[in-house]
């Protein structure tokens, strides 16, 4: 090296990855985004169903989008069609030469050969899905599950989890997790001051059964309000609910979701799985008040701003829903006191949290980028 001579440095890089289906696709770019704006660069590596033109564009905005051949782990039948997903995932690393794995999947970590750090985040997962939803370990053509995600973890340098509640569940299901951190979900969504309208609003993937689709339609029958429920009805794998009392809006774009929730007098999620619950967030961000399931994961985020009712009864979420139809002084309090929470789980928070891990996981070197080449002088 010449004394004085300039460098080129590049931002620390990020494979991180990401599917289209569910939750994990706003998740993944929201956080990328941010992470970009704060200096780092990242590659997107998506698995399972391909995007859609609009999904696709939003992806390259932020960054590379390589989309890889392997399933996800709770669309694929049998593990042996996961084998080649870390080999995959080893190849674009080396291939975009980058500092950190960021894999949305911990399945996904746990065929990985790379050198490089692995930190991977458990939006959910199918064995705490069935202990939150049927009360019962999963099926046995589903007990693979169980074996692979702890291979994952194990193989990882960091795990996290979007709320102490889940957390809690993975370490109830696959014994200590002693790299197990909690980082919280965030949203992109803005304060709203859109005037409210006489409906009750509700959005989700309703083919899941976590969702508990059928508990909020039928107190839809005794609501007095109408109540709307956005979301796919249909899933992947042939899931199928009908909707009898409520009015199904069926899918609809993340920013007309954003806008009819941020209309909405009212929300609610009935929902008896959630490791986070990102659309409860974005209501919230609107001031709009909240009817939510009594499950633990909606008591850590929002005691005291919001109204639970047992998630299996339709009669309590349309008596708390009515109670709130009575007084516009009380849903606007509520309102109120759901904004002022959701201002804590804001995006910069997120991806400075986020960030954080990664410099933990990164030697020096990278922690103060990485030194590429020297220009002659």
């Amino acid at each position: 090296m010449i004394a004085g001579s300039p460098m080129i440095r590049r931002s620390r890089r990020i494979l991180m990855t990401l599917d289209a289906v569910g939750g994990v696709w706003r998740y993944s770019l929201d956080l990328a985004a941010q992470l970009v704006d704060q200096g780092w660069e990242v590659i997107l590596a998506g698995f399972g169903p391909s995007p859609d033109v609009a999904q696709a564009s939003e992806a390259r905005s932020i960054g590379p989008l390589v989309w890889l051949e392997g399933p996800l782990d709770w669309m694929a039948e049998h593990p042996g069609q996961l084998h080649s997903v870390g080999e995959e995932l080893d190849k674009v690393a080396e291939d975009f030469d980058v500092d950190l794995l960021h894999l949305n999947l911990p399945s996904q970590a746990a065929s990985v050969r790379t050198d490089r750090p692995v930190l991977t985040v458990s939006h959910s997962c199918v064995p705490t899905w069935f202990r939150a939803v049927r009360g019962t370990e999963p099926p046995q053509d589903w007990a693979w599950h169980e074996a692979i995600n702890r291979l994952g973890f194990q193989r990882a340098s960091l795990v996290v989890a979007p709320s102490a509640s889940h957390a809690e569940a993975l370490v109830d299901t696959y014994g200590p997790l002693p790299h197990l951190r909690v980082v919280h979900n965030a949203s992109r969504a803005d304060e709203s001051l859109a005037s409210k309208k006489p409906y009750v609003f509700a959005a989700g993937r309703w083919w899941d059964e976590g969702k508990n689709a059928s508990v909020l339609d039928r107190a839809a029958a005794k609501s007095q309000w109408p109540v709307l429920m956005a979301g796919s009805w249909r899933g992947p794998n042939g899931q199928e609910i009908v909707c009898d009392h409520a009015q199904a809006l069926g899918s609809l774009s993340h920013d007309e979701t954003l806008a009819r929730t941020a209309q909405a007098a009212i929300f609610v999620s009935p929902s008896v799985y959630e490791p986070f619950g990102l659309s409860v967030l974005e209501a919230a961000r609107a001031g709009v008040a909240l009817v939510l399931s009594d499950i633990p994961i909606y008591r850590e985020l929002w005691d005291g701003v919001a109204l639970f009712a047992d998630p299996r009864e339709p009669g309590e979420f349309a008596a708390a829903i009515n109670s709130l139809t009575k007084s516009t002084d009380n849903r606007r309090d509520f309102g109120r006191k759901a904004r002022e929470r959701s201002l804590g789980f804001s995006l910069e928070r997120q991806a400075q949290e986020i960030g954080q891990l990664y410099q933990d996981l990164l030697p020096a070197s990278s922690n103060s980028s990485l030194l590429l080449a020297q220009r002659d002088s």
